[in-house]
């Protein structure tokens, strides 16, 4: 006779994460080589982002709302606390100061 499958729970962390970003959202000049890449390039940083994540670098110009997507994913992963709404938010109106503070999180995880 087997035994009855029992389900675990996958959740690995806490849902409201348990800690802020490394660095604020207009910290762009704790990074300069990060803010000037943002400034003067900044598909190549969202290209960048995205293939640190282990995505497709082209995916942020062929899947809508994919900066939305990988700030929500990066926060995840990185325990950080916050909402999609927030997400959606910060990237409809600071978009280039979010992707920077995305590519600074990422480096200060270590990716």
């Amino acid at each position: 006779m087997q035994a009855p499958i029992t389900s675990q729970p996958m959740i690995v962390g806490n849902v409201m994460g348990h800690r802020e970003w490394s660095t604020g959202l207009f910290d762009c000049f704790s990074d300069c080589g990060t803010c000037l890449m943002g400034y003067f390039c900044l598909p190549c940083t969202m290209c960048t982002i995205a293939s640190k994540q282990g995505d497709c670098a082209c995916m942020p110009f062929c899947v809508p709302g994919a900066m939305v997507a990988l700030r929500a994913r990066i926060r995840t992963l990185g325990g950080i606390r916050g909402s999609i709404c927030n997400d959606c938010l910060v990237m409809s109106f600071c978009g280039g100061c979010a992707v920077c503070q995305l590519h600074r999180e990422l480096n200060n995880m270590g990716l």
